[in-house]
């Protein structure tokens, strides 16, 4: 349990505090206006603590602090600090599922439009997020014809640029044809940002030109013109038609709705850019911290808007209740956003019936939640609960972790390393390994490799303390891929791949900290340290399922990064092994000449004619196709 520091070495200043564990980890990173009073708080009897916050500190070994200048730094470092440590006390919201944005890739020579998923990156503009990739798909198909921007992969782009025909997208006038040269950058630059203009809401002046060259092809005669016209006119009518108008053209809103119970709560945000709603997002959120409902806005709010948000930070944030330090938070959003920014709670009119419906949608998730998640909370309890009994853990074994090798006769050597938490994947906890020092085909060796690798790192990590930039004062990057243990190591496998395992943690020294197990293939035997007899698992047990389940994942992992590997290294090229002609070159030669075959037939001097090509390389390219 961790040790109370004197009250007078405690500053009375605004700042961050991180509680670590007795490994040096960080278990739980808050923040406060007054460090001393807010610290104090956790030091009292621990009868009269929430059971979390007591089980927090009797987990937690040591108490440090930073301490900054205002209430908003420390708002800034916490956020941080916790998306650097993964503080496991801290509140975890996560997306209920993975929503898909329409994307326009505005730092292309030509940008394009494609439905886009996970992260985000630089030089795109974002739309949504959807609801459903079809949704996306629809809009985009109806706008096409208004605006006919190219939505092709670049390879197929430079394989119709290479072929001077454009494909059928511009036949059905839904691309201009950008390849070929049909449409100019400057014209193609105006329609592209008259799309993006229009899905942010600026619908009006569409409408009006659609209308304006309409009604002027019909009095020059231009009837067709004029039909494709008042089809494109169709196209975008219906597509507005799918954005719900709530508000004013200026209001840019979003909406916060709350359900939850102790355990858990699901959150809906509405965004609503020029008084259209224009993308929704659900979170669930795994209350492993004691919040008020005002604390819990606080944690959405930070999750929400602590990196750069897709649509970013609106003139108004809509919530439930208000958040605790209420004037720190608008002052953060407004600095992000470059204008004032309100939070508040909605009273009457459109703004209350609006995010009634936003709640409404949060309780209908919430149930759908629970519903799903009852029956596999209760499988994966009992699966944890045998685990722990019939292989005499400590514990019931909350994150385990299971390795297995693949590869082909020795060659491209890999090992997988997937991860259950509270009985379900962690995939963004899931890594590949190449193996590297294994000559020929050794699954031991391997194995021991890849363990050494990944429990090297976890007491690297473990020992690394916070370092902070002395100019900004803000901690220093740090990648945490290994920071925590696994209660369960799982190796695939019999005796001998446990013996590995054994092997690796005790010449680490971390034998007594984290048990091991392995689970043989042919008779889903499980062996543990000393028991030259299997642990008999009941058939059909949850526990045994559970076991199948990642033992099967680690393979399946293992095996898709062999494959790509190997389909890598299988895919060869006549101009492979040439001396000093890399990547790099190859490709810029390939371009230059339009293929590899077109290389293969060039002469010396077609070859030297290539500036930026060493003269050297030129003459090793010719030779290897030329000499008999």
């Amino acid at each position: 349990m961790v040790t109370r520091p004197p009250t007078g070495s405690i500053p009375e200043l605004p700042g961050s505090y991180q509680f670590k564990d007795v490994h040096g980890r960080v278990i739980y990173v808050g923040k406060a206006s007054n460090l001393r009073q807010r610290l104090s708080n956790y030091f009292q009897d621990p009868a009269q603590l929430h059971p979390r916050t007591a089980q927090m500190v009797s987990t937690a070994e040591t108490v440090e602090w930073v301490t900054v200048r205002n209430e908003v730094e420390a708002l800034i470092l916490e956020f941080s600090l916790i998306k650097q440590h993964h503080p496991r006390f801290n509140v975890r919201l996560r997306d209920d599922k993975s929503y898909p944005f329409l994307a326009v890739t505005t730092d292309e020579v030509w940008p394009r439009a494609v439905v886009m998923r996970g992260r985000t990156r630089k030089g795109t503009r974002y739309f949504g997020p959807y609801p459903h990739a079809y949704a996306i798909r629809d809009t985009l198909d109806l706008l096409l014809r208004t605006f006919p921007i190219r939505t092709c992969s670049p390879g197929k782009f430079n394989q119709h640029n290479k072929l001077g025909r454009p494909c059928l997208l511009f036949h059905i006038e839904k691309c201009s044809g950008p390849c070929v040269g049909e449409v100019s950058q400057v014209d193609y630059s105006l329609m592209v940002k008259e799309f993006c203009d229009f899905l942010d809401g600026d619908t009006d002046e569409v409408i009006a030109k659609l209308q304006q060259d309409m009604a002027d092809a019909s009095a020059a005669l231009e009837y067709e013109k004029a039909a494709r016209l008042r089809d494109r006119l169709h196209s975008v009518s219906k597509a507005i038609e799918k954005q719900q108008i709530v508000g004013e053209k200026s209001e840019d809103i979003d909406l916060i709705g709350i359900a939850q119970d102790e355990l858990e709560a699901a959150i809906q945000i509405f965004y609503v850019r020029k008084g259209r709603v224009v993308g929704r997002k659900g979170f669930i959120l795994d209350k492993v911290e004691d919040l008020s409902q005002s604390g819990l806005i606080d944690r959405i709010i930070e999750a929400l808007y602590g990196d750069e948000p897709v649509l970013g930070v609106p003139k108004m944030v809509l919530v439930p209740d208000l958040p605790l330090a209420m004037a720190t938070y608008e002052e953060w959003l407004s600095f992000q956003r470059g204008s004032k920014v309100e939070i508040r709670i909605p009273q009457r009119g459109d703004k209350r019936e609006l995010h009634e419906l936003v709640t409404r949608n949060a309780t209908e998730e919430f149930v759908r939640h629970r519903m799903k998640r009852s029956a596999d909370h209760n499988a994966r309890s009992r699966a944890l609960t045998e685990l722990q009994d019939l292989l005499g853990l400590p514990e019931a074994p909350l994150r385990i972790e299971c390795y297995d090798m693949a590869h082909l006769q020795g060659t491209d050597y890999v090992g997988s390393m997937v991860v259950l938490e509270d009985g379900l994947p962690a995939k963004r906890e899931y890594r590949r390994f190449k193996v590297k020092e294994v000559p020929g085909n050794d699954d031991y060796a391997a194995m021991e490799e890849v363990l050494t690798r990944r429990f090297t790192a976890y007491i690297e990590e473990r020992e690394q303390p916070i370092e902070t930039d002395e100019l900004t004062e803000q901690p220093k990057p740090r990648t945490k891929r290994f920071v925590y243990p696994p209660q369960l190591l799982l190796v695939d496998g019999g005796k001998g791949q446990l013996a590995v395992a054994e092997r690796v943690l005790k010449n680490l020294g971390l034998d007594l900290e984290i048990p091991v197990a392995s689970l043989a293939k042919r008779f889903e035997e499980v062996f543990i340290p000393g028991q030259s007899e299997p642990v008999e698992v009941p058939r059909g047990s949850e526990a045994l399922f559970m076991l199948q389940r990642i033992r099967d994942e680690a393979h399946r992992f293992a095996n898709s990064f062999h494959r790509e590997l190997r389909d890598k290294r299988m895919v060869t090229s006549a101009l492979d092994g040439i001396p000093g002609l890399g990547e790099a070159r190859k490709k810029r030669i390939i371009k230059a000449f339009g293929g590899v075959n077109a290389v293969k037939k060039a002469s010396l001097d077609d070859l030297q004619g290539q500036t930026w090509l060493p003269e050297e390389v030129a003459l090793a390219i010719f030779n290897k196709f030329h000499q008999s």
